[in-house]
């Protein structure tokens, strides 16, 4: 009888210790006893051991499809909302062929759809307006787990959702690896960065109307210049959103501006002049180098943010080719297109 309760004693220890996994402060999962704890931002999931590995999902967000696609799991895929805005070839093909459904759009969800689809959980962003539909899914069995990875200010956090998703959907293994991957180059890039004795300014993103919407300093385009050894135009600000300001503000700062990065979808000089002809009195539209984020598009998807939000060091590697050219001589960039 000692013996069995000291064994007992062990095998309950061995649970009590397993550590949570941590993405980030907002994302963490941990294995206990029949189920799954899983804590998003905001929202907490029990889920049932028997419920996983999910089998069929449905993807309300275009940005989730880049860590499906990682994990080589586009067949698992039965529903998917505004489709259009999707990049993967695979995922297309599977739209094309109604393997995956047409659920709705960022406006309206095709409730009817979803719950007809039967699938084991629906994957979204949340959003407040769509409360009454999340209701409506969950009073019809269905999981709706909420990740907001787009609040995610560390490239490589963001990166690491995949663990989540290898997680959920009996992918783990894969999802470590790929992670690992991804963590090693960002890394080996990062240091390969702070060996250029240059450090070379940027600017970011565009006009809408009359302000400039510029990432603040905290925010990842922030901390990606930040690891390319660039010097963003408000690396000292503190905000996690975009900070407006007036053409005149962002011209007084725009002093000896090298490069202008993140400059929408757009293909040409040209085509920046016929939006906003005051572009054409900064020293960086007339003597830098410009580039937006139109390097891999397809009608209106754009796979920066697709597989670009998952393969950040993809991205870094972009940042460093063009910030200082000389490290990466061999290399082409994949997500960012120059602007003549």
């Amino acid at each position: 009888m000692a013996i069995f309760i000291l064994i007992a004693c062990k095998r309950e220890t061995k649970n009590i210790n397993i550590k949570a996994v941590s993405i980030s402060k907002l994302v963490n999962f941990k294995d206990q006893t029949g189920f799954l704890q899983l804590s998003s931002g905001n929202f907490n999931y029990s889920i049932r051991k028997e419920q996983l590995p999910f089998k069929k999902i449905i993807l309300l967000n275009a940005s989730m499809a880049g860590y499906v696609t990682e994990l080589n799991a586009e067949n698992m895929i039965a529903g998917i909302s505004s489709p259009e805005y999707i990049y993967s070839e695979k995922i297309r093909k599977l739209i094309q062929q109604e393997k995956i459904q047409n659920v709705g759009n960022e406006q309206k969800y095709d409730i009817e759809k979803i719950i007809s689809l039967k699938p084991d959980a629906v994957f979204t962003n949340y959003v407040a307006n769509f409360e009454n539909a999340y209701e409506v899914l969950k009073k019809n069995g269905i999981q709706v787990i909420f990740l907001d990875e787009f609040k995610e200010e560390e490239p490589l956090e963001k990166a690491a959702y995949i663990k989540v998703f290898g997680k959920l959907l009996g992918k783990e293994d894969l999802a470590d690896a790929k992670f690992k991957e991804i963590e090693k180059n960002y890394n080996n890039l990062k240091k390969l960065a702070q060996t250029s004795h240059s450090k070379p300014k940027v600017l970011a993103n565009e006009m809408y109307g009359d302000l400039w919407y510029l990432p603040g300093g905290k925010t990842s385009f922030a901390n990606f210049i930040a690891d390319a050894n660039a010097e963003y135009i408000l690396k000292d600000n503190s905000d996690t959103k975009a900070v407006t300001m007036s053409f005149e503000e962002v011209y007084a700062k725009s002093k000896n501006i090298h490069f202008w990065l993140n400059v929408g979808n757009h293909h040409s000089k040209k085509e920046l002049l016929s939006i906003n002809p005051f572009y054409a009195q900064l020293d960086v539209f007339n003597e830098g180098k410009i580039y937006s984020v139109s390097g891999k598009e397809k009608q209106k998807a754009n796979d920066f943010f697709e597989q670009g939000i998952v393969r950040c060091d993809w991205v870094l590697k972009d940042y460093i080719k063009i910030l200082h050219p000389e490290l990466l001589p061999d290399d082409k960039i994949t997500y960012l297109y120059e602007l003549k």
